[in-house]
């Protein structure tokens, strides 16, 4: 069972075959129509849907500490509070494309925005793994 990221890269190193790594950067919103017991809760960091803003993959020596990760993410000028991180196994020793990510990260993105998160592991800006609700 995978505790941190520093547990995930070490994993992702120790597979059979070369990984890929798929990130998708969510931001917490609050609907417009939420009830005052919603906004209450919300702003004690509960509650709320989170809304996919920017998804990457990348080979795990590229992201090799959240640092690193968090560094890269400032880039984009989007502001996120979760991380969803799913891995993909390449085959014959030869870690999965860009191209061949491009499919399962829209995937992986489409079923965040279901709330269909129990498949990922979510971290939060400091890098810490979180339990989510539902997931």
């Amino acid at each position: 069972m995978i505790t941190s990221y520093a547990q995930l890269i070490t994993v992702a190193g120790q597979q059979p075959e070369p990984q890929r790594l798929l990130f998708v950067f969510c931001r917490a919103e609050l609907s417009d129509d939420a009830s005052d017991s919603e906004k209450q809760r919300f702003e004690e960091g509960c509650g709320g849907a989170l809304s996919p803003v920017v998804c990457v993959d990348k080979s795990p020596s590229d992201v090799a500490t959240f640092e690193v990760l968090q560094e890269e993410s400032r880039y984009t000028g989007q502001a996120w509070d979760i991380v969803f991180v799913a891995a993909m196994a390449g085959r014959g020793g030869i870690a999965p494309s860009a191209d061949e990510a491009s499919q399962p990260l829209n995937m992986m993105v489409e079923k965040i925005r279901l709330g269909e998160v129990s498949g990922f592991l979510p971290f939060n800006r400091q890098g810490e793994l979180v339990s989510l609700s539902g997931s």
